[in-house]
């Protein structure tokens, strides 16, 4: 079946069509989910909370406004952002360090294999190192701009401005 068929049969409700879209896309997104939340048997939990919401939210995906796989890949980050700024997660987590998170983008991580196949690793190679670290920590690791301004020890201001000046830099190269 075709995507854009499968798609359509999924926004009527089919069970097939979601089942297929659900082994085409299952293992790439629980790696991304993964890599954020850093632990199987939750990151298993978020990944059939975002197949629900992929159910759930079906009707609602319009293909002029992106690629389905970046529809749910959103649906995937914010699932995992939202578990690991729960108040449950934080509390299970509390002695973990740092040492425990690796660098995302530089990592080959199944989020890496997913970033080059949606085409955005050659955009991210060409971004400034703090860029690439303002990125990680704000889009998918899912601090707060406060947070990663703690973290990277930067002013908040100097965080604030140089996301937005990475994101535009980031925006810039992917319109071109």
């Amino acid at each position: 079946m075709q995507q854009d068929a499968l798609i359509l049969e999924l926004q009527n409700g089919n069970e097939r069509a979601f089942e297929r879209i659900y082994h085409l896309y299952s293992e790439s997104t629980y790696g991304i989910i993964y890599s954020i939340i850093r632990d199987e048997k939750i990151a298993e939990e978020v990944l059939q909370d975002v197949f629900l919401k992929i159910w759930d939210k079906a009707p609602s995906y319009n293909s002029d406004k992106g690629r389905f796989f970046t529809w749910i890949l959103n649906i995937a980050r914010n699932a995992s952002i939202d578990k690991i700024r729960s108040k449950d997660f934080k509390n299970d987590q509390q002695n973990l360090k740092t040492d425990n998170f690796v660098d995302i983008l530089e990592s080959k991580t199944n989020f890496s294999e997913a970033v080059d196949a949606i085409g955005l690793k050659k955009y991210i190679d060409a971004l400034k190192p703090v860029c690439k670290k303002l990125i990680d920590y704000l889009f998918f690791k899912g601090y707060t701009q406060k947070e990663t301004s703690e973290e990277l020890d930067m002013p908040l201001g100097t965080v604030k401005t140089r996301n937005r000046i990475c994101i535009d830099k980031l925006r810039a190269m992917v319109i071109k």
